[in-house]
């Protein structure tokens, strides 16, 4: 099996590495970077899945241009979202088989500390936020700004790990999601 992944954060591919392996057993997960046609920091729910869904559709186009024979593309994109008056980030994952038939899946939220969440509200990325915090560089590309607030107890891998996961839930239980249902013929980003 073969997946490509729209990016080339390491804890990324590894999320999506370790979900299609337990899921599907072996696999080759390859990174492309493609653009998310949304603001480096998404911010809200609708930005956020449409990021995602732009990598994994851009990835779908270049399958088929380039034929690179991938069963599955994979978009992920961080966002942060404002619920109950508090700032919460989370991640959403788009998964575009070869039919162009897509999974959704969101991760956990956690909430964000208010010297965190006003600088995202003026297009400030919340990696660089939590690199400024913590004094490290590329945070996101390691434990990210869970590991972070977590102490190191929870890293940016598994919570990805979960957005991919759930998904894959879709092309899991085929005939319950897409039984009768139109395949989506359009490999474009919006």
């Amino acid at each position: 099996m073969k997946v490509l992944v729209g990016s080339k954060n390491p804890t990324k591919i590894a999320a999506v590495q370790d979900v299609f392996a337990r899921c599907f057993g072996a696999c080759e997960v390859v990174a492309i970077e493609v653009p998310s046609g949304v603001a480096g920091q998404p911010i809200g729910m609708e930005e956020t899945f449409a990021g995602a869904e732009n990598r994994a559709r851009g990835l779908a186009r270049l399958n088929v241009e380039q034929r690179l024979a991938a069963d599955y593309c994979v978009g992920i994109e961080g966002g942060v979202v404002q619920l109950h008056g508090r700032w919460f980030a989370f991640g959403v994952v788009c998964i575009a088989d070869a039919q162009m038939r897509l999974g959704f899946g969101v991760t956990s939220h956690f909430e964000l500390p208010g010297n965190v969440a006003a600088p995202l509200a003026n297009g400030v990325e919340l990696g660089a936020v939590i690199d400024d915090l913590s004094g490290l560089r590329d945070t996101r590309l390691a434990g990210g700004a869970i590991g972070y607030l977590s102490r190191g107890q929870l890293d940016r891998r598994g919570l990805a790990g979960q957005g991919v996961f759930m998904a894959l839930l879709p092309f899991l239980n085929e005939s319950l999601f897409f039984a009768g249902r139109p395949v989506d013929q359009r490999p474009q980003t919006r």
